[in-house]
């Protein structure tokens, strides 16, 4: 299902959007539309990865061995 929005935009950005619409020849509303999809699949790509990353978290079999080296000394580098 899809929803009817209304935005309210400064006329100098419509216009250069309205540009950019038709140089890829394609409409302010599908660049719009697109660009919230995207949003909307970054935010849960990147709570996934989030998830996937703390499972491996949780199933890591790697120990830390005991620190050999101070915080001044890594300065030194």
């Amino acid at each position: 299902m899809t929803k009817n929005i209304t935005l309210a935009v400064d006329e100098d950005v419509l216009d250069k959007v309205r540009v950019v619409a038709a140089e890829k020849k394609t409409t302010v509303n599908a660049l719009v539309r697109n660009y919230l999809a995207g949003l909307a699949t970054a935010d849960n790509r990147a709570e996934r990865a989030r998830q996937r990353l703390l499972e491996l978290i949780d199933r890591s079999q790697a120990e830390m061995g005991p620190v050999t080296w101070t915080k001044d000394e890594l300065h030194e580098l």
